[in-house]
């Protein structure tokens, strides 16, 4: 049988009603509307957001989606964040990696530790399929430059077992391409898509998520881009409101595993060099804790920092890198909580369900606390 998928196109506004894939009786949140946390009046910090608010708001920065879902056992997808400064004539990037816990598959990271460069394109999908995602995109970087003799595919995972049926390892190179090549600058979709079709966080279905921000340093303007595939544990916690599951979701199930890892790509036009885009990926894992990750054993946390920035340009100095750190972790806290306000409730394999976040509730209590309000 073949099965079938789709690519995802990019979207402007996530405003269409999303219907949660579930009997569940809560019909509010069953029917809830997918939303971006802006969209609710959930604003992360005071810096201001660019065109999209979204990694594709720096310049050349691509993002393709395929979802990979059969209504029944399989939930899940690739997700490729494509650097088109990746060409003829400049076939690497700065860049670096964090590891925050290594309980996952990042397969080319320790060349980009030992030589600060990225090569490719950054590709992510679920834990039993990331090896042949790297042969797919090995295969892309191999067509790209037919005399080439090394290549370092990029592909970062996390386990989407809780909800797909993952031993069945769907991902073939067709669905691999197809988010590379397809990919969009445009508001990438966000939620139950690509690599986020079957993930769940802090205790709610969760997904894909990303945000941006602008900043002046050294004189010049800067952007950061941030996107994320979340699929951590910890307690949900929004502009500091802790939002418990096991409170606003009392009969929700609970047999979720610990753990299940976190991937983060941050892109930034600004000229860092690879020691500096380290230091950039260490404040992304770092802004996980804002909205209550724990960092468990079973959890493999991992930041990908990268430069878009012309190799004539020279670093910026330390003393003026405060605003860049500052504005990823903004970046990255909101698409954590992206993450999980866009995506819609899901029952998956063996009929186990995810569910979303409940809207109303949240932003009930965040209200009470005055958090809105101190933000709007």
């Amino acid at each position: 049988m073949t099965l079938g998928y789709r690519h995802t196109r990019p979207a402007r506004f996530r405003n269409d009603p999303c219907i949660a894939r579930t009997a569940n009786d809560d019909r509010s949140i069953m029917n809830q509307v997918s939303r971006r946390a802006r969209d609710l009046g959930i604003v992360v910090g005071p810096l201001p957001t660019g065109r999209h608010n979204a990694i594709t708001d720096v310049a050349g920065i691509l993002v393709g989606h395929t979802t990979v879902d059969d209504g029944a056992d399989l939930h899940t997808g690739v997700t490729a964040v494509v650097p088109t400064q990746l060409g003829l004539g400049r076939w690497t990037l700065p860049a670096a990696v964090y590891t925050g816990n290594g309980h996952g598959k990042l397969v080319g990271s320790t060349q980009v530790d030992e030589l600060g460069v990225l090569e490719s394109p950054v590709v992510l999908t679920a834990t039993l399929s990331v090896f042949r995602a790297a042969d797919a995109l090995l295969g892309y970087l191999m067509d790209r430059r037919p005399d080439g003799l090394s290549f370092n595919p990029l592909v970062g995972e996390t386990n989407d077992g809780h909800l797909s049926d993952i031993r069945r390892r769907p991902i073939t190179e067709e669905h691999v391409l197809a988010a590379v090549t397809q990919a969009s600058g445009e508001l990438p979709a966000e939620g139950c898509v690509g690599a986020g079709t079957g993930t769940t966080a802090l205790g709610f279905k969760a997904g894909i998520g990303t945000s941006s921000r602008t900043v002046r340093v050294a004189d010049r303007a800067v952007t950061v881009g941030a996107l994320v595939q979340s699929n951590f544990g910890g307690v949900l916690t929004t502009l500091g409101v802790p939002l418990p599951a096991d409170e606003l979701i009392p009969a929700g199930d609970r047999t979720e595993p610990p753990g299940n890892s976190c991937m983060i790509v941050v892109a930034t036009d600004a000229p860092l060099d690879a020691r500096q885009l380290g230091r950039l990926a260490r404040r992304a894992v770092f802004a996980m804790g804002r909205v209550g990750a724990s960092y468990s054993n079973a959890s493999g946390d991992y930041a990908i920092a990268f430069s878009t920035a012309p190799p004539d340009q020279a670093p910026i100095p330390d003393g003026e890198i405060n605003p860049i750190f500052a504005a990823a972790m903004d970046a990255v806290e909101e698409g954590l909580l992206n993450s999980l306000f866009a995506a819609v409730t899901t029952t998956g394999a063996g009929g186990r369900t995810s569910h979303a976040v409940p809207h109303r509730e949240a932003i009930r209590r965040l209200s009470a606390a005055g958090r809105l309000a101190a933000r709007a």
